[in-house]
């Protein structure tokens, strides 16, 4: 099987040639497009997910000896989240290569954090299934970088900082208000308003809600560190 020029380039991206390029194929496309004939990417996503695990628990007691269980745990989540995966596959472009039907499509499906989040799952179970776990392992590292090392900065989902620092404070819990909305109905963008009683409040703008939501509660926060 031939790869196409966009799929060739894509590979180059991740940094991975694939001996059996039908497993790339396979993990690009979604199941709105899959078919008697046609496989999609769910099984490999879960594969994916797993081989991610992996190597990030190892890759986090490489990175600190003396971190405990209770420090390693927010981390790992931090790193396999869907929000991070999705974070990686736009730092390599999946969107532009991932194949949807049409409904996904123009819903603005290239944009979104589940899609691609599990698209890079499946992209990785399909790199472990062409080379095996070191070829996985070493991709996986590489596409990951500097967030392993600065992940302690993520370890705590935003929002639920954000609320616990309101309670600690005896305020209700911070609202967040939709203040705008842009862009084409198959790819939006939402600006969010994270406000907090006591006047203070920060905003942010991202393709889906839950990521503006998430933005504006860490800018917030870092705000009020400040």
């Amino acid at each position: 099987m031939k790869l196409s020029a966009e799929l060739k380039a894509f590979q180059d991206r991740l940094g991975h040639s694939f001996a059996r390029p039908e497993l790339l194929v396979t993990a690009l496309t979604h199941a709105s497009l899959s078919s008697a004939t046609r496989s999609d990417n769910e099984r490999l996503e879960f594969l994916g997910d797993r081989v991610l695990g992996l190597v990030m628990a190892e890759a986090l007691l490489d990175a600190d000896n003396s971190a405990s269980e209770g420090q390693l745990a927010p981390r790992f989540n931090a790193l396999v989240r869907k929000e991070t995966c999705a974070d990686v596959a736009r730092q390599v472009d999946l969107g532009a290569v991932l194949k949807l039907g049409r409904s996904e499509m123009m819903s603005g499906g290239r944009r979104k954090d589940a899609l691609l989040g599990d698209g890079m799952e499946a992209v990785i179970a399909a790199i472990y299934r062409d080379a095996g776990f070191v070829a996985a392992q070493k991709v996986i590292l590489k596409l990951w970088g500097k967030r392993i090392t600065t992940v302690e900065e993520d370890a705590r989902d935003p929002k639920t900082s954000l609320q616990e620092w309101a309670q600690a404070r005896k305020l209700p819990p911070p609202k967040y208000v939709e203040v705008a909305r842009s862009g084409p109905d198959h790819a939006p963008e939402f600006t969010i308003e994270a406000r907090l009683e006591n006047g203070q409040s920060a905003q942010a703008k991202a393709g889906s809600k839950r990521q503006a939501e998430q933005t504006a509660a860490k800018t917030l926060l870092k705000n009020l560190d400040a």
